[in-house]
């Protein structure tokens, strides 16, 4: 449907099983709002926003109320009841260090709104490696492992080789000035040693969890 500045996709989840997703970033209140209303009078509940500011989801919290939620870490958005979960395995959200946990949230919350089951164990990058050693037993269990690191990123390739289900990598522009806004993280992972990484953008937690959410219900 188109309404000017947007061409809302109202069919999508019939073609992709996922419906549409806001990005908030670039858009003013009052065009999420529009979208998010469409959506609705569409019939699609729950309505997710990404990339919401601070600043917007006041304007938009005034005027939907109750049924909006803001998740601040994230910095997304939902406007009805999370789905119930309906993926078979559980999707692991692993971070370096705490500086990469606002990329992490949106990558586990993104895969918690399109029903998954997500545990997040935060703080295990391989400067202190034991921390992560002693989380195997998540590892073992875990259907798809989202692995988050900023700096050299080196937390996916070791992750990887800790276990036998597809790991996300994440890169972050967490780093001093020659990790270049977290190109070198970027292409620590995309030359991983490890078998079974696939690599998304820098900072892109919210297209891990949905590529995350996409492997855990097809296996």
């Amino acid at each position: 449907m188109n309404i000017g500045y947007a061409d809302v996709d109202l069919e999508r989840e019939k073609r992709t099983g996922v419906p549409e997703i806001i990005y908030g970033e670039g858009k003013n209140a009052a065009e999420i709002e529009g979208i998010i209303k469409i959506l609705q009078d569409a019939g699609q509940s729950p309505v997710m926003v990404t990339r919401l500011s601070d600043e917007k989801q006041r304007l938009l919290s005034k005027r939907f109320g109750k049924e909006f939620k803001y998740f601040p870490d994230a910095m997304i958005a939902l406007i009805g009841e999370m789905k119930e979960v309906d993926g078979d395995g559980t999707i692991l959200v692993m971070t370096g260090g705490t500086s990469d946990i606002p990329v992490a949230e949106e990558a586990a919350l993104t895969a918690e709104i399109l029903g998954n089951r997500v545990k997040r164990v935060y703080d295990v990058g391989v400067a202190g490696i034991h921390r992560l050693l002693k989380h195997q037993e998540d590892i073992d269990e875990a259907r798809v492992i989202i692995a988050v690191a900023g700096m050299e990123g080196a937390l996916a390739s070791v992750v990887a080789g800790l276990s036998k289900a597809p790991v996300i990598a994440v890169p972050t522009s967490v780093g001093y000035g020659a990790s270049f806004g977290g190109i070198s993280a970027l292409l620590s992972m995309l030359n991983s040693c490890a078998s079974g990484v696939s690599v998304v953008n820098i900072d892109n937690g919210f297209g891990a969890g949905f590529q995350a959410s996409l492997i855990n219900h097809s296996l």
